[in-house]
């Protein structure tokens, strides 16, 4: 596919621009292209940053991972250490968040029971949460991860305000 940028024909891939080479690169075009993706972005908030720096190397690489894919694909979400861990909010309500325990790195999202992801296991009855627990960044399948992410905006349970109901869940979305 063929796209003309600023009298400039460039050819797209799926993630990329490729510009002529017998031509001078459009530095203003390409600055736009690069500030508009970073204000689309989400940055991850310190204090994420210093809990995922207590890790292992190995644990540390993971979590720096999901936090960086998390806040990418969740650019709207405040992020911030919930309980002593790192969690990712929409208007208030959690969604998904990360916690080292035995078994490994568990990545919870609050609302993944109704996601219907054979990989995501199911915890509770009382709650509509699902996890999954890695050992390692290589194990994160990132096409999985990014309709996870998609669906944890789209399927949403009301735990920002199970206190007020007793305890009662109600579906947003």
């Amino acid at each position: 596919m063929a796209v003309e940028l600023e009298f400039i024909i460039c050819k797209t891939k799926k993630d990329s621009l490729h510009f002529p080479h017998d031509q001078p690169l459009p530095t203003e075009l390409i600055k736009k292209i690069i500030l508009r993706k970073l204000k689309n972005m989400s940055t991850i908030s310190k204090e994420i940053l210093a809990y995922n720096n207590t890790q292992t190397a190995e644990y540390k690489s993971l979590c720096d991972t999901l936090a960086k894919e998390i806040s990418t694909h969740l650019h709207d979400a405040e992020n911030k250490i919930w309980h002593g861990h790192p969690v990712w909010f929409l208007e208030g309500n959690p969604i998904t968040g990360y916690s080292k325990e035995k078994k490994g790195l568990r990545l919870m999202f609050w609302s993944g029971a109704d996601f219907n992801e054979k990989q995501l296991s199911v915890r509770g009855e009382k709650f509509k949460d699902a996890s999954i627990f890695y050992q390692s960044a290589g194990e994160i399948n990132t096409t999985d991860l990014k309709r996870w992410l998609e669906k944890s905006s789209a399927i949403q349970w009301d735990y920002k305000n199970i206190v007020k109901r007793k305890g009662v869940l109600e579906r947003l979305k």
